[in-house]
Formats: C-alpha cells, sequence, structure tokens
C-alpha cells in the first residue's frame, strides 16, 4: 500500500502537482535505506537536497591586492599617454611657421570688391532670416484674431 501512495507521489511530483507535506513524505521515503528496487533511480533526485543541507562552505578568500597595484600603475599610465599628448599638441601648435598672409590686399580697388563681396553674401544671408521672420508676424496675427487679446 505504500508503495503505490509513492508511486502515486511521484507522478504527482512530476506533473508539478504536489504540496510541501508530499514532497517531504517523497524525501523521507527516499532517504530510508529501504527503497524499493524500481524506484532506486529517484534517490537521487531526493537524496540530494539532505546533501546539500550538510554542505559547508570552507575554502577562505584572500583579499586581493594585486590588483589594486594593477589599477595604479594603469592609471599612472594614462596619466604620462595623456601628458604626452598634451605635450606634443603644444610644442607643434608653437613651432607652425608663421604665415603673415592675413587675408589683406594692396591695392585699395581689390581690397573694396571683396570688402562688397562679402557685405553682399552676409546681407543675402540677413535678408533670409528676415524672410522667415515675415512667417512668424503673420503666425502672430492669426493668433491675435483667434484668442483676441
Amino acid at each position: 500500500m505504500a508503495l503505490d501512495r509513492i508511486e502515486q507521489l511521484l507522478e504527482k511530483y512530476f506533473e508539478a502537482e504536489t504540496s510541501i507535506a508530499e514532497e517531504n513524505e517523497l524525501k523521507a521515503y527516499f532517504t530510508s535505506p529501504d527503497v524499493a528496487q524500481h524506484l532506486e533511480q529517484y534517490k537521487s533526485i531526493f537524496g540530494y537536497a539532505v546533501q546539500a543541507k550538510q554542505e559547508q562552505f570552507s575554502a577562505t578568500n584572500p583579499l586581493q591586492t594585486k590588483k589594486r597595484k594593477s589599477v595604479v600603475w594603469i592609471s599612472v599610465a594614462a596619466s604620462v599617454v595623456v601628458l604626452l599628448g598634451v605635450s606634443v599638441v603644444t610644442y607643434h601648435h608653437y613651432n607652425q611657421p608663421k604665415s603673415n598672409d592675413l587675408g589683406t590686399y594692396d591695392d585699395p580697388e581689390v581690397a573694396y570688391r571683396e570688402t562688397c563681396k562679402a557685405l553682399a553674401m552676409i546681407s543675402e544671408h540677413v535678408n533670409t532670416g528676415i524672410e522667415s521672420m515675415n512667417y512668424l508676424n503673420e503666425y502672430e496675427q492669426t493668433k491675435n484674431k483667434i484668442f483676441k487679446k
């Protein structure tokens, strides 16, 4: 009779329908020395919990100080690389040949024409900006008509 009950509980266990009390009953049966021959294969499933409870962690975990030293060396190396990079850029910046070509003109007529071209280009861009402002004025007038201030 007990063997039939254990087999029924096993079926329920594998279908995930057992309660905690039924699982404890299965665990008690499979950890006992008198397990039926054809159910020996399930002994390891329920015996594992008992074995796991008896295990204890006994290894010590030493503090690792080598990583801290390596982090210090990496930060020192990174500082040196940054310092070298800044010094190379500064060296090249101050040691470039100086050119006196500042866009100056010797002939006043050429300078006048180039200035007129530059001012015409600026005026064109400013006028484009002013045209887009007309849309904003139209929007403001329409908004005032709708909301009547």
